[in-house]
């Protein structure tokens, strides 16, 4: 399962249609990994060994957050149709579950933009505790009162736990200590990039459907969108890339392509052949590519990241690498643009209008997570690939009209609503009449729309509380 917050799924008890339902998907499959299923945590009596009860003055069940009143722990009703990943279909959709409470204690954003009860899966946040690694860092950092500022060699420091950890992961120990500058996040390093390479005007290729925060980043700063939409597959298109290499290349003084690898929000995990034709375009045209690997390290079953600096061809390219997505560490946020080959003079230049990176207590985190980290990860890597078929699952029992290909990377779910037929923003239905909060595919521009975007970072059984609601809605408004 995706490692859980202690007590964030459990009350201790669960009803007898969440023990039924939770053993017909373990059955199948669907929420086992690494031998252990979650049916194998619930015995017939309902009680879960080994997770720490969570403080509630009514009894409910760990699944759906139902009462358990004189018949907990009973079957269904006689004839009520049984229903995988759906709990008690009674249960109160305004009183949020044990593992909302619980998650709720946090103050960050993703918890506290949207009223109690609604459940949010939205924002890159996951609902994990942290790795132990990271934790005993940040922890032994906050007793010796190291909160001060990043000192000369944390880049260094930073750059060599990054090169091991990608000589480990992926084949690839190309980012040497003089390719590296540090950065504070992902995003700012981008907008510091764009500002060192480009003029007024100058034109940003740009796949579609894109991450919305890179149109206003480098829309305020001048830079012209050319849209490059991906094929019907979600998949990068040769001729489309080709056409609007073009266009950028002949209207710019230095024209630049923003790779999103893997992709935000489809999930795609490009390969190694489609980065080589991109490599040949931009070498054909002229355009200078820089690649966000925000999600380089979220990647499962045959998907196999590949950085684009280690493909032939991109010695002036540019990467934004970080751990802080894969570990959750959103709030202590970092990152790092590496160069290729004939690239470090830009390096120079982001260093005059950027000379800080990120703070000090983020590259402790960081550090530690990419250091001794990795067993957490794969664990993490484990229960996403659980979701994602469970979702696949839930969607098609419940919701059977979206369309949803899971995805190989990424903690998002792209989810197609079209063939529901409505006239209104899906994810304005699913909040106003479900109340789950997903993500509009609207800003997401060219292919966006019907769409929203599902963040499955979560326990199982909220997932199956969103489909649950999102069905909900579909009932209600027809198309």
């Amino acid at each position: 399962m995706l490692v859980p917050v202690p007590g964030a799924t459990t009350s201790g008890r669960w009803c007898g249609r969440c023990v039924t339902t939770v053993r017909r998907l373990a059955s199948r499959h669907l929420l086992c990994h690494g031998g252990t299923a979650l049916a194998g945590r619930v015995p017939a009596g309902g009680r879960r060994p080994g997770v720490a009860a969570v403080a509630c003055p009514i009894p409910v069940c760990s699944g759906c957050a139902a009462p358990l009143g004189a018949g907990a722990g009973s079957q269904p009703a006689p004839g009520r149709p049984r229903r995988p990943g759906l709990c008690v279909p009674r249960c109160d959709r305004r009183r949020p579950s044990v593992a909302a409470a619980h998650l709720r204690r946090r103050t960050s954003g993703k918890w506290h933009t949207h009223p109690p009860e609604v459940l949010p899966l939205t924002v890159g946040e996951m609902d994990v505790q942290l790795a132990p690694p990271v934790r005993d860092a940040l922890i032994q950092a906050v007793e010796a009162g190291d909160t001060g500022f990043a000192g000369p060699q944390s880049t260094a420091r930073y750059a060599r736990a990054f090169r091991r950890l990608a000589q480990h992961r992926w084949g690839w120990d190309g980012a040497r200590e003089a390719d590296c500058h540090a950065v504070p996040d992902i995003m700012r390093g981008l907008v510091g990039l764009v500002e060192v390479l480009t003029r007024q005007g100058d034109a940003v290729v740009v796949n579609t459907p894109a991450y919305p925060d890179y149109f206003g980043a480098l829309e305020e700063r001048g830079g012209r969108i050319v849209e490059a939409p991906l094929s019907a597959a979600q998949r990068l298109d040769p001729d489309t890339l080709d056409t609007a290499f073009q266009a950028a290349a002949h209207s710019s003084s230095q024209a630049l392509y923003l790779l999103c690898s893997p992709h935000n929000p489809t999930g795609t995990v490009h390969r190694r052949d489609e980065l080589e034709h991109v490599a040949a375009l931009a070498r054909r045209y002229g355009v200078r590519v820089i690649a966000d690997e925000a999600h380089a390290l979220i990647t499962w079953g045959g998907a196999r990241f590949t950085p684009y600096l280690s493909v032939s061809g991109s010695p002036t390219a540019l990467a934004l690498q970080s751990p802080a997505k894969a570990f959750n560490l959103g709030g202590l946020n970092g990152a790092l643009a590496i160069a290729g080959e004939e690239a470090t003079d830009v390096l120079a230049r982001l260093s005059a209008v950027m000379p800080h990176g990120r703070s000090h207590l983020a590259g402790i985190a960081h550090c530690a997570a990419m250091a001794e980290g990795e067993p957490w990860l794969d664990a993490l890597l484990a229960g996403l690939e659980e979701n994602r078929r469970l979702l696949q699952h839930l969607l098609h029992t419940d919701l059977p009209a979206v369309k949803y290909a899971p995805p190989d990377g990424t903690i998002y779910a792209w989810i197609d609503c079209r063939p529901l037929q409505w006239q209104d923003d899906p994810a304005e239905l699913f909040l106003t009449h479900g109340r789950v909060a997903v993500i509009s595919g609207r800003p997401y521009r060219t292919g966006g729309d019907g769409h929203v975007r599902l963040n499955m970072a979560t326990t199982p059984e909220l997932l199956a509380e969103a489909v649950r609601r999102m069905a909900h809605t579909a009932r209600r408004c027809p198309g």
